[in-house]
This record gives structure tokens, C-alpha cells and sequence, in this order.
């Protein structure tokens, strides 16, 4: 007697036991099926992080951000100085 799973490979029980057998192959599969969402999960966190990287880079070469950045620049060199 042979059982096929989804991926069509024979699988033959050990000691006769069904129900082990078909837990372990549902087991095995569900894993396989979640490892693929690791993979789309860090494409969406990769994407995400360039918006937002694009997003802060508009942000600092605006006119105001950078005048405000040249006066905190030249306050703590006079500071210093």
C-alpha cells in the first residue's frame, strides 16, 4: 500500500502507521509552504526601506533642511573655534 502527497512522491508508512505518516508529509509540506513567505517578507521590508530612504533623501536636500544643517554645522564649529 502506497500514499501520495501533494508532490506526488510514493511514501510508504514506517511500522504501518498512517496517521504518523500523513501528519509528517502535511508537516513537511506546510514548511516548505512557509518558506517561501520569508522570502516575500523580506522583499516587502527591502522595499519599504528604499520608500523610505528615497523619502528621507528628498527630505535632506530640500533648500531649509540644508540651511538648517549649514547653521547647526557652523554654530558648533564657532563653539569649538
Amino acid at each position: 500500500m502506497t500514499h501520495r502527497n501533494i508532490t506526488s512522491r510514493v511514501i510508504r508508512p514506517r511500522g504501518g502507521d498512517w496517521t504518523r505518516t500523513s501528519r509528517r508529509t502535511w508537516r513537511r509540506i506546510l514548511r516548505r509552504a512557509e518558506a517561501g513567505m520569508t522570502t516575500a517578507e523580506y522583499a516587502v521590508g527591502i522595499m519599504a526601506a528604499c520608500t523610505f530612504a528615497l523619502v528621507l533623501l528628498g527630505v535632506v536636500r530640500s533648500d531649509a533642511v540644508r540651511g538648517a544643517l549649514a547653521g547647526l554645522v557652523q554654530s558648533a564649529l564657532g563653539l569649538a573655534g
